[in-house]
């Protein structure tokens, strides 16, 4: 048999099991912050428009930045947002079941710079590649 060559023993299925089968599980991607934080978040504020934080009981703190996304985007579009979430996230970021971008920092210092690159980057037409807004009384994707 084709399994007993491998390895496999019936008697004992779970011995040397192979479990890189299918998708990694969603918490091992977490920003240390989250994961280190997780469940134990005490508020979140909306700061201005598209900008959250979120304080823990650690003292902790998560700022999230929303920008606006489409529910089909192209692959230099997808790199892109990656590209902007190495450059100032540590490469974390979170869709949200809307299809909007959260891009998600530990540090208040970070927020603004991220803002500002994220407005930088438009369109050939103009307009915003990652308009930001969409919590609060907001108009939301």
């Amino acid at each position: 048999m084709a399994f007993i060559s491998s390895g496999y023993n019936p008697d004992k299925p779970m011995t040397d099991r192979i479990t890189d089968i299918g998708p990694q599980k969603y918490d091992h991607f977490y920003p240390p912050v989250i994961a280190k934080n997780k469940g134990k978040w005490l508020y979140h504020e909306i700061i201005k428009p598209g900008v959250l934080v979120h304080v823990a009981a650690s003292g902790d703190e998560c700022y999230t930045v929303r920008v606006g996304g489409a529910r089909l985007m192209s692959v230099t579009h997808i790199r892109e947002i990656c590209e902007v979430a190495d450059k100032h996230c540590g490469g974390h970021l979170r869709f949200t079941t809307r299809n909007n971008i959260e891009f998600m920092v530990d540090d208040k210092a970070k927020v603004e710079p991220l803002i500002s690159d994220l407005a930088s980057r438009k369109f050939d037409g103009g307009s915003f590649k990652f308009p930001i807004g969409g919590t609060g009384a907001a108009v939301t994707n």
